[in-house]
This record gives C-alpha cells, sequence and structure tokens, in this order.
C-alpha cells in the first residue's frame, strides 16, 4: 500500500490526478529553508489553485467582480519567484559548493604537479639522468629520488588538523569554554566503547594505511604524467562503492555496477596505452590502481569502525595520525636514505615544491573533511575529476604531454564511470520527476498565454462598446 507522501516513479506509475478545473502552480516554499537531502531533493507539493475553466474559455468575470479586466501575473512576480529561489538555503550550499570544488581542484592539482616537479627539473647534467623514464620529455631529469620521506614530510601536517578546528570553533563559539572541545571529543569516542588502548590500536593501523596509500601514489609519478594518475586514482568511488556493498551492506545500484565495468576498462586501457612491453607504465598504472584501493579501504573502515563521526572527532583522529607518523615512521625515512633506496641530495633539496605540496595538501584534505558543513557531500567528490582536465593542459604546458589514443579512450572511461557512480540511488525518481516538471511547466506556459489573449480580447470589447451596450 503506498503512504500519503509516496512520489510515483516509472516502477509506480499511480498518481492522483487533479480535477480538470484545477491549475497547479510551482511556488516554493522558502521560508522554512529545510533542505533535507541535499539537491537532489523532493520538491515542495505543488498547490492547487481554482480556476473556473469557463472563465478561462469566455474571458467573462463572475458576479460582483470588477468589470474593467484582470492584468496576469507579469514580470514582478516571476522576478520575485526567481529572487527567492536563487537566495534559499539550497541555492546558497551550492553555491558554496562550486567555491570548494574549485578549491578542492586547485589544491589537488597543485599538491600533485608540486610532487611531480621535485622528482623532474630542467637540467641536462643531472647526476641521476639513467633514472629518466620514457613517459616524460626528455629534457627533464631525476635529481629528487624520496617518495617515501616526500609521504612522511606531508603526513607530518596533518598534526595541524585539531588546532586549526580548536581555533575556528573558540572564534565561532564564544559563549563555550575552550577547554571543552578537546573533552567533547574524547568523550565522543568513549561513548562508543574505544578504551585508550583500542583506540590509539586503530589510529596505528590507519595512519600505517594512509602512509602507504600515499606513497603508492606519490611512487607512481615518478613514472606516469601527473593526469594519468590522478584520473586512475579517480577510480576509488568505485571501489568505495563495492566495498560498501559488500562490507556496509549499501544499497545495490546497477548503474554503479556499470561505472565499476567502465572503471576498470579504462584502468587496464591506461596499462597498455605504451604498449605490451613498456614495464614501467605498467608499474605506474599498479602503483596508481593500490592507491585508489587504499584510498577506498580507508574511507569505508573508517566508516565501519568509527560510524558517523563528528568535527571535533575527525580533527583529534588526523592530528593523532601525524604524530604518529612523526613519532614512529622517521627511522624507515632514515633507513633508506643510508642505504641508498632514496636519493637526498640536502645542498640540492627543492624545499619551496615541498613546503607548497604540504600546504596544498593540508588543504584539500580540510577541504575534503570539515566543507561539508556549508555544502554538500557531492561537491566535495567532484574535485577528484574536475582536477584531470586541468592536470592535462598543465601536463601539455609543462611536459609536452600527448592525450590520443588509448590513453585518452582510457581516462574517458574513468571519467564516465565516475559520473555513473555518483548517481543517486533512486535516479529513476529524479528522471521521473524531471519529465513531470516539464510537461507542467509546458501546461504553466499555455495557461498564461491563454491568460493573456483573454485579457486582450476583454480590453478589446470593452473599448469597443458604445454607452448603449452595443459593440460598435
Amino acid at each position: 500500500m503506498r503512504g500519503e507522501g509516496d512520489i510515483p516513479t516509472i516502477f509506480n506509475p499511480h498518481r492522483v490526478r487533479a480535477p480538470p478545473n484545477l491549475v497547479v502552480t510551482t511556488e516554493n516554499n522558502t521560508s522554512s529553508g529545510s533542505v533535507p537531502n541535499g539537491p537532489f531533493t523532493r520538491p515542495n507539493q505543488p498547490q492547487l489553485q481554482h480556476y473556473d475553466s469557463i472563465h478561462l474559455v469566455s474571458g467573462s468575470q463572475p458576479e460582483g467582480a470588477d468589470a474593467s479586466p484582470q492584468r496576469p501575473p507579469g514580470n514582478v512576480s516571476r522576478l520575485k519567484k526567481c529572487t527567492n529561489f536563487c537566495c534559499s538555503k539550497s541555492a546558497k550550499k551550492i553555491y558554496c559548493g562550486i567555491c570548494v570544488t574549485i578549491c578542492v581542484t586547485a589544491s589537488w592539482v597543485g599538491t600533485t604537479h608540486c610532487i611531480k616537479y621535485m622528482y623532474y627539473v630542467p637540467s641536462s647534467k643531472s647526476p641521476f639522468a639513467n633514472l629518466t623514464t620514457n613517459s616524460t620529455n626528455s629534457k627533464y631529469s631525476v635529481t629528487y629520488n624520496a617518495p617515501f620521506f616526500t609521504t612522511w614530510f606531508i603526513t607530518n601536517w596533518l598534526v595541524l588538523f585539531f588546532p586549526i578546528y580548536f581555533i575556528f570553533q573558540s572564534i565561532i563559539s564564544k559563549c563555550k569554554q575552550t577547554s571543552d572541545l578537546f573533552t567533547e571529543s574524547i568523550q565522543n569516542f568513549r561513548d562508543k566503547g574505544f578504551s585508550f588502548g583500542r583506540f590509539m590500536l586503530r589510529c596505528g593501523l590507519f595512519c600505517t594505511l594512509w602512509i602507504f596509500t600515499k606513497y603508492v601514489y606519490i611512487n607512481s609519478l615518478r613514472i606516469l604524467f601527473a593526469t594519468d594518475v590522478m584520473a586512475l586514482f579517480a577510480t576509488n568511488v568505485a571501489f568505495v562503492y563495492l566495498l560498501s556493498w559488500v562490507i556496509l551492506h549499501k544499497q545495490f545500484v546497477g548503474v554503479r555496477i556499470v561505472a565499476v565495468i567502465l572503471c576498470d576498462t579504462g584502468i587496464a586501457l591506461l596499462a597498455y596505452m605504451d604498449g605490451i612491453n613498456t614495464s614501467p607504465t605498467l608499474n605506474g598504472v599498479i602503483l596508481s590502481t593500490l592507491s585508489a584501493f587504499g584510498s577506498a579501504v580507508y574511507k569505508v573502515l573508517f566508516k565501519r569502525v568509527f560510524g558517523e563521526a563528528s568535527f571535533g572527532q575527525i580533527g583529534l583522529f588526523f592530528s593523532l595520525i601525524g604524530l604518529m607518523n612523526a613519532a614512529f615512521f622517521w627511522p624507515i625515512s632514515l633507513a633508506l636514505y643510508f642505504t641508498g633506496t632514496e636519493v637526498l641530495i640536502w645542498e640540492h633539496m627543492p624545499w619551496i615544491p615541498l613546503l607548497i605540496a604540504s600546504v596544498l595538501s593540508l588543504v584539500a584534505n580540510l577541504l575534503g573533511n570539515f566543507s561539508v558543513a556549508w555544502t554538500y557531500d557531492l561537491f566535495i567528490t567532484l574535485g577528484l575529476i574536475t582536477a584531470v582536465p586541468v592536470s592535462a593542459a598543465l601536463d601539455v604546458v609543462l611536459y609536452g604531454a600527448t592525450f590520443m589514443d588509448m590513453k585518452l579512450a582510457g581516462i574517458i572511461l574513468i571519467s564516465i564511470g565516475f559520473f555513473l557512480v555518483m548517481f543517486p540511488d533512486n535516479w529513476p525518481t529524479y528522471i521521473t520527476r524531471l519529465l513531470r516538471w516539464s510537461r507542467r511547466h509546458q501546461g504553466l506556459q499555455a495557461n498564461q498565454a491563454r491568460a493573456a489573449i483573454d485579457y486582450r480580447t476583454g480590453y478589446i470589447r470593452s473599448h469597443l462598446r458604445s454607452p448603449s451596450g452595443r459593440v460598435r
């Protein structure tokens, strides 16, 4: 039995038909400002207003009404409706979401290209010219080969997560004691049944997974262009859906399975874009795919272990990851340096690109975790795929990259799969609403045109009548 608030879809076509003498209007109630489910929310119920069909056809007026014809709604009412819609709470969140998408795109592209630039500098006399790969222009040579040190250095900046949250909350909550912010964040973890040892063990597990994900991502930049790596990393949304379906028991959506197939096909095309015998390219694609899979595992496990976390919990958690990284993983970086596995020339250290990459990475993580308070999560995720064309333009300018054949096809398939994964669960409902809105809008336009014709007809008749009541 269908409830009163159910929305008819293409799978449930029953609907209540309005009487023929009712005109449906679509005036939204913006005074409440409630936005329950993001930009794809259920529109307000249409209001039903009575208009006598006889009056609409003949142009006559009911008894007791003014003899002068009434002017139909004009541009003033339309402007008012447009203003109310553009200034609603949902519209403001969309505007903020567009800004967040631009910022995430800029920070993600900046971080990746700064790391890429640290590996390749325009110098033909580099002592590490033999490390140059076929995936980049020959005028660039490797002078910096320390992916784990880069990962360790960038991850250390996560320590600033909770201090930034603490300062921001201290400013906006003037009536609340700042000492309660830290206590409240810890108490939230205690309420979920975490002891100190168990919580630190979970943080250590996530810290290891975080470092592994970042390490393989940075290491793949030694082989592939930044655009290829970013496109492959964008497939993590497909892995997140698969893991959420298996582990978190999320709803099965057929279109997302198609998206997963498209992403896998794009990965296969990028793996063999330089030929079957080109092992460096294949290794780079494997590393990038491992990075995307590690990011998906991290997100799903965080949801499984901690559930819905507050901003204070997220800030404290990331700060602990940064502290653990700084305290426990520096011996690994030191061992790699002394064994010659990683090459660091302190006189030629690219400190400026490294610092810029660290700051931009911190900004991207802050936006990815805290900007959901001002906008929808959809706009945050879109920053991953919108960064691909921006990065492609930089690769063409900086490294002379070419995107064609299998490489271009792989990136396009990954992009299509990305957008298909972002489809809402009940996407047929939104398509049905769009078709109904289009039909209703056409009906309203026809009614307004008919009302305008009736108004002009009544106006002409009123001016052509003689004093005796006869038409001149």
